[in-house]
């Protein structure tokens, strides 16, 4: 697999840095979305579907194979919420910190106060579109909790409140890179892939 290029179908300048820091011990060289491609619209109804749908739009525009991935936040006391509109919980354009506002906001409005009634996961598909229009998936899942309030300077989207049950009580926004790959949904889904691949 050593060499293999992939065009990245995110436009997402923090989610590409990690999918490159994740894939380079992989072999895989991640070449960049063209800047003249338009952003894809993401409507699907789930994770797996918005990721299809913008490997396929980046492999339909540039003839080469192309990777997209979606990440959910999936909080149980909030039947599964976000999920699939984690980058858009609280509403267009995508806002980190209005997202992390409304999740903490949602939560206390449920009574959901203590770690164990905050009880959540990560999860990321990850989807490699080929020429020929096949496609190969991986997944990865993370679980932990939602802390009560932000905590750490590092990541971004929601690794201020995230706090992953294999850490040792930090958020993923604590943690430095290698640490969060280690035990990340996208770190898990990327590695998956690779695996696939190779």
């Amino acid at each position: 697999m050593v060499g293999r290029r992939l065009v990245c179908a995110s436009a997402n300048p923090d989610k590409v840095r990690e999918i490159e820091e994740i894939l380079a011990s992989c072999g895989v060289v991640l070449e960049p979305r063209p800047i003249t491609i338009p952003d894809v619209e993401e409507n699907a109804d789930t994770l797996e579907g918005n990721a299809r749908l913008k490997a396929a739009a980046i492999a339909d525009a540039t003839g080469a194979a192309a990777l997209a991935d979606d990440t959910g936040l999936e909080v149980d006391a909030l039947d599964g919420a976000p999920g699939v509109r984690s980058a858009r919980y609280a509403g267009e354009p995508s806002d980190s910190e209005a997202n992390i506002t409304k999740l903490l906001r949602e939560l206390n409005a449920v009574g959901a106060v203590r770690a164990d009634q905050r009880r959540a996961r990560f999860r990321t598909v990850v989807l490699v579109q080929w020429s020929d229009g096949s496609e190969t998936i991986a997944e990865g899942t993370v679980t932990g909790v939602i802390a009560n309030e932000q905590i750490g300077a590092g990541g971004f989207g929601y690794d201020p409140v995230f706090i992953p049950d294999e850490g040792d009580g930090r958020t993923f926004a604590q943690m430095d890179s290698a640490e969060k790959h280690a035990i990340s949904h996208r770190g898990r889904a990327l590695r998956a892939l690779a695996k696939e691949l190779s």
